[in-house]
């Protein structure tokens, strides 16, 4: 559910997470869900939940393979919208941005909702007013620097797998030990299966809803940045294990301890209720701190999450740049805040109804998903020659785009409102990015709309022109590669001062040669008209390309580094795409 915490862990390579911490913070993202996923799961299939949930263990094992192959090359946090925007174009990247934002806004408002709910199971509270103000409170927080650690999501994930496995324990010894509510729930699930006609659309349904159930496997590559070389797979392989166990056997053991009405009706806390059950008050008790602290950790990386995504979407300018100033505390105030009043508003809106909630959610972290899938599809044309730890089988890369696209449909057939209330979120959010990226061609047409009143188009050229200025640098080989740069840069940028980068040696005669001959080209361009709005100069590099020369240009130009563009990192390369600090692959 949450994404990257590179906001807080800037930390150095020695103090970089290892597997056990990096599990931890993955592990109540994605375990948290099976608080939910089981109630959901089981009112759409009966006594077929926990096959429904194995089954979706299997989609979440073919999207492990996307992943290492993707992120593995291409290390740098921000997940599908990072991979879009090395792999494709910075308007198809903007699409998985905008998405990776509602996710976050419907992440937050679930995990708000259900923890109130679970509290509101033993302590009768407003559930509406007492998720704004535990949203309100979390926003507070982050504004002020008060952040999650990698050491209090261990305490947590180690509380919460203790706390799963004494309910499943509990569970099994209740259903040795008495007599069960299964043969009653199969007579449900065949009611269910004769108001649907047949099994398959039960399964089809029951699969595409309780695909929240894997809610969170995105966010490592979120925050690999923060995580020791190599841990990034093994944190795949973790969550995986814990989902293929957890959820089909928490599934398991609800069908065996309650009727299908009470597990419809305590869906919003159904595990409270299943311990209250098998265990007692004790143990009730401790699954509802237990869910509360998850569910409140996954507010607060939600929140953490989305202003480190936003900055870095702002800083390609993808985003309005106001949104990056930061208060006395480092934090980004004005996105918390925006951030606040959205997740508020889609709570209202949707009366905090799980389900559509949920529905939200599924479609856009789904559709973060797919985009993903997509992602490696496209990489494996444009970046053919990019250096890669794993390629993933295709079947595994179609099937995986097939389960999620499969099941963002089932989730919009389930209640159209579901995909009503994400294009309320959805299409003005990328309206509003689209409007950033391609501000110097609405600009230029204003000027043209205008160029009958000389005053007000003096005013605009004055007040305004300076809206898209901006440098690029792109290091180059060959000067055959020019004009594709200049026309990715044209398409996808609104920058107009561009540094064409090319690293050289003087005892290297071959790239004094490769130099020259750009030199000679660049002015043929110029004079020939072509891109004649971008100001282009040669930037000589008399040092060999690789990280050092990017943190020397970054220095001496004043530019961040992911305003710098590159070619693919190869095989030959002895550096990796995560030593170069961030740059964008565009060739």
């Amino acid at each position: 559910m949450r994404h990257c915490l590179s906001t807080f862990m800037n930390c150095k390579d020695e103090d970089k997470l290892n597997q056990l911490s990096a599990t931890a913070i993955c592990g109540n993202d994605i375990l948290s869900s099976v608080l939910y996923v089981s109630g959901i799961a089981t009112m759409f299939s009966g006594i077929f939940a926990p096959l429904v949930l194995l089954v979706i263990g299997i989609v979440l094992f073919f999207y492990k393979s996307v992943y290492i192959e993707i992120v593995e090359a291409l290390p740098i946090n921000g997940g599908a919208y990072n991979c879009l925007l090395n792999g494709a174009s910075k308007s198809v990247a903007a699409v998985a941005g905008a998405m990776t934002i509602l996710s976050y806004i419907a992440t937050a408002v679930i995990s708000a909702k259900v923890g109130v709910e679970y509290l509101h199971s033993m302590v009768t509270i407003p559930i509406i007013p007492a998720t704004v103000l535990l949203l309100g409170l979390f926003a507070a927080l982050v504004i002020s620097g008060i952040k999650d650690s990698a050491k209090v999501a261990l305490v947590i994930f180690i509380t919460h797998i203790v706390v799963l496995t004494s309910l499943s324990l509990s569970g099994i010894f209740y259903m040795l030990t008495h007599d069960t509510q299964l043969n009653y729930n199969i007579f449900q699930t065949t009611q269910l299966i004769a108001q649907k006609g047949s099994i398959l659309p039960l399964l089809f349904l029951a699969f595409s809803a309780s695909l929240l159930g894997i809610s969170g496997f995105e966010s490592s590559a979120n925050f690999v940045e923060e995580q020791k070389r190599g841990v990034f797979r093994k944190t795949l392989r973790n969550m995986l294990l814990g989902v293929a166990i957890f959820n089909p056997l928490m599934a398991f053991v609800v069908i065996q301890a309650m009727p299908y009405e009470a597990i419809v009706s305590a869906k919003d806390f159904l595990l409270s209720d299943l311990a209250l059950i098998t265990g007692g008050r004790l143990l009730q008790a401790a699954v509802v701190i237990d869910a509360f602290l998850v569910l409140s950790g996954a507010v607060l990386t939600s929140f953490v999450g989305v202003s480190g995504l936003v900055y870095r979407m702002a800083s390609d300018s993808c985003l309005p740049n106001f949104l990056t100033k930061r208060n006395a505390k480092g934090t980004y105030y004005r996105i918390i805040i925006a951030f606040f009043l959205l997740c508020s508003s889609i709570l209202v809106l949707t009366g905090g109804d799980l389900l559509s909630l949920a529905g939200v959610y599924t479609i856009s972290f789904l559709g973060v998903m797919s985009l993903f899938a997509f992602g490696n599809l496209i990489l494996r044309q444009t970046r053919t020659d990019l250096k890669r730890t794993y390629s993933a089988p295709l079947p595994f890369v179609l099937l995986a785009f097939l389960f999620t696209a499969v099941g963002m449909a089932g989730n919009i057939l389930i209640d159209a409102k579901n995909f009503q209330f994400f294009e309320y979120y959805f299409l003005p959010t990328l309206v509003i990015i689209l409007i950033v990226i391609y501000q110097d061609y609405l600009f230029r047409a204003l000027l043209h709309l205008t160029s009958g009143v000389p005053m007000i188009n003096n005013y605009l050229n004055k007040k305004f022109s300076d809206m898209v200025a901006g440098k690029f640098v792109v290091f180059i080989k060959h000067s055959t590669q020019i004009h594709s740069v200049l026309t990715y840069i044209n398409k996808n940028e609104t920058g107009r001062e561009i540094y064409i980068a090319h690293c050289y040696q003087k005892d290297d005669p071959a790239s004094v040669a490769d130099l020259e001959e750009i030199r000679a080209t660049i002015p043929y361009l110029q004079k020939a008209g072509v891109y004649s709005h971008l100001n282009i100069t040669l930037y000589p590099v008399n040092m060999r390309f690789g990280p050092k020369a990017i943190q020397r240009v970054s220095k001496e130009l004043s530019i961040r580094e992911n305003r710098i563009m590159v070619g693919s990192i190869h095989d030959c390369h002895p550096f990796d795409y995560d030593d170069m600090g961030g740059v964008r692959i565009i060739f």
